[in-house]
């Protein structure tokens, strides 16, 4: 990656047999209630440091319309007011200024991005997590570890049809059971 170029990470919370969402795009699963003593707590101001260091956001649309569903539950819109960019081919409801639809080029797109942007961060989409692995555009992925099963669903990275080789940058355990990992992508 040179100097200029803004770095690619995917994250996403999935379940311990690694599903992001059921089969029909829920994640009422997501709410556990486990408890390890032993863990950090989540401390809102260190999250709150953490998210301005995000420039922009990359989504696919089953995360989009699952980020509107959690607005109109009274959740609040996780993404504040960062540039979200949603590739789609459908058409979608425009919630806020902020978002843009694309669906032009994965390549194309991620490569104006890396211009414009230091720390562009993938916030979901199975399908768009494995697109981005197969044509190695990733340089980090964080894996936030939920303490369930679920059997079946939508795969982290769907599609993935080759072995991609990682390196274990950190790990944490949290008090609610959740487990942290980041990964830098081995080139």
């Amino acid at each position: 990656m040179a100097e200029n170029e803004g770095r690619i990470t995917i994250h996403m919370a999935a379940s311990l047999d690694g599903y992001i969402a059921r089969a029909d795009g829920s994640v009422d699963w997501m709410e556990t209630a486990d408890e390890y003593a032993a863990g950090e707590e989540l401390d809102a101001d260190y999250v709150s440091r953490f998210l301005e260091g995000i420039d922009c956001y990359l989504m696919g649309s089953g995360t989009y319309l699952t980020a509107l569903d959690f607005e109109k539950r009274g959740l609040g819109w996780a993404y504040g007011d960062k540039p979200v960019l949603v590739l789609t081919s459908r058409a979608l409801e425009h919630s806020r200024e902020s978002v843009t639809f694309h669906s032009e080029d994965l390549q194309g797109l991620l490569k104006q991005l890396r211009g414009r942007y230091a720390n562009i961060w993938v916030a979901g989409g199975g399908k768009l997590a494995g697109n981005m692995m197969r044509l190695g555009l990733v340089d980090e992925i964080r894996y936030s570890i939920l303490p369930v099963l679920i059997g079946k669903g939508i795969s982290f990275f769907e599609g993935l049809d080759n072995d991609v080789a990682l390196h274990l940058l950190k790990s944490r355990a949290y008090r609610s059971g959740m487990v942290a990992l980041r990964y830098a992508v081995a080139r």
